[in-house]
């Protein structure tokens, strides 16, 4: 998409947030990339596992994002799983 777009698409895409809210298993080092590629402002990432969303945070930190917030919820109370809402900004 980004290769077909002109300037002011470009720049609208720049400066979007995209809401991220992948599988149990995180986003992956593909959707990772073509966030990169895309590179929109900030991104807002929910997460069901603290591991995946790790990783996923490290491989957007090479593309220049920054974890700013990052806020865990019990929504499942007595149970080992945690919900995250982590924000990353360029």
């Amino acid at each position: 998409m980004i290769r077909e777009a002109d300037a002011a698409q470009r720049s609208r895409l720049q400066a979007a947030t995209v809401v991220l809210d992948p599988p149990r298993s995180g986003a992956g080092k593909v959707v990772i990339d073509h966030l990169g590629t895309l590179a929109p402002r900030q991104i807002v990432y929910v997460a069901c596992d603290p591991v995946a969303l790790a990783r996923d945070v490290a491989l957007l930190a090479g593309y220049g994002y920054e974890l700013k917030k990052l806020r865990a919820f019990d929504l499942f109370p007595n149970t080992h799983h945690v919900e995250a809402v982590a924000v990353l900004v360029k």
